[in-house]
C-alpha cells in the first residue's frame, strides 16, 4: 500500500534532507586517498548528530554502522572498517539515511578518489544523469515503468548494464515502505504514482554485468563479474505536475 505523507510530514522531510544533503557533500569532500571507511562513517555521524538528526541504518536489520560505504566492485550496503583504506583511483559509493524529526530521507552518490579513467568518470555521469531523468518522468498518473524505462534505457545506450535485483522504494516514516521501484521496466506499467508519495530512488549501474550478489559478510552486495558500480539515489516528493527532490 501506498503511503501518503501529509503537509507537515512533508516539511520535516525537507528539512531532513536538507540537513542530509549536507553531510553527504561533506564525506564526499572528505573520500581521498589514505583515508578510511570507518573514519568516513565517524565523520557522517557526528555530522548527523550535530545537526539534531539520527543515522537510520544503525542498527535497522542489525546493520551496526551509520553509512553504507561500497568501493569499486561493490554496489552497496558495505560496512565500514578501519582496514578498509581509499587509494587513489578509487570509487566509493556514499549511502546515508537520516531520521530527523521522526522522518526518514535517503542519498547517496558514488565519488571518485583521486584520478580515475576516463571510462570510469563515464560511468558516475552516466548514473548521475540516469537518476535525473527518471526523475523528470515522474509525477501524479505516471508510473514506476515509466521511471524504469527512462533509466534503463539511457544506462543501456552508453553501453553500461542496470543491477536488477536492487530497487528504489518508499521512504519516510521508515527506512524502506512501499513501493518497489525497479530501474528498468516497461512504459505504462508498474504501481502509478500519487501525489504526496515520498520515494528513495537509485539507479545502480555496473560497467560490466547486471547480475550481483551478496557477500560472505552478509551485507556487502558486489558485482558478480568484478566490475566496478555506481550508486546515486535522492529522495523525492510527488506532485501532480512532476517530483520535487528534496536531498539538495
Amino acid at each position: 500500500m501506498n503511503i501518503i505523507k501529509t503537509p507537515e510530514e512533508i516539511k520535516k522531510m525537507k528539512r531532513g534532507g536538507a540537513i542530509l544533503a549536507r553531510v553527504v557533500k561533506k564525506v564526499a569532500k572528505a573520500a581521498k586517498p589514505g583515508v578510511s571507511t570507518q573514519y568516513l562513517n565517524e565523520v557522517a555521524e557526528q555530522l548527523i548528530l550535530k545537526a539534531g538528526g539520527r543515522p537510520s541504518f544503525k542498527g535497522y536489520e542489525g546493520y551496526p554502522a551509520a553509512t553504507c560505504l561500497s568501493v569499486n566492485n561493490e554496489v552497496v550496503h558495505t560496512i565500514p572498517r578501519p582496514e578498509k583504506i581509499l587509494h587513489d583511483g578509487d570509487i566509493v559509493g556514499i549511502d546515508i539515511g537520516l531520521v530527523f524529526d521522526g522522518m526518514y530521507t535517503d542519498m547517496a552518490r558514488t565519488v571518485m578518489v583521486g584520478k580515475v579513467s576516463r571510462r570510469v568518470k563515464k560511468l558516475l555521469e552516466v548514473t548521475a544523469k540516469a537518476l535525473r531523468l527518471g526523475i523528470k518522468q515522474i509525477r501524479a498518473g505516471a508510473t514506476t515503468g515509466d521511471y524504469g524505462y527512462a533509466v534503463q534505457h539511457y544506462v543501456e545506450k552508453h553501453g553500461f548494464s542496470v543491477v536488477r535485483s536492487l530497487v528504489g522504494h518508499g521512504v519516510g516514516r521508515s527506512v524502506h515502505e512501499a513501493p518497489q521501484i525497479p530501474n528498468y521496466g516497461t512504459k505504462g506499467t508498474g504501481t502509478v504514482f500519487q501525489a504526496g508519495m515520498t520515494l528513495a530512488l537509485e539507479p545502480m549501474v555496473n560497467i560490466g554485468r547486471h547480475e550481483v550478489a551478496t557477500l560472505e559478510d552478509g551485507w556487502t552486495i558486489a558485482t558478480v563479474d568484478g566490475s566496478l558500480s555506481a550508486h546515486f539515489e535522492d529522495t523525492i516528493v510527488v506532485t501532480n505536475k512532476g517530483a520535487e527532490v528534496i536531498t539538495q
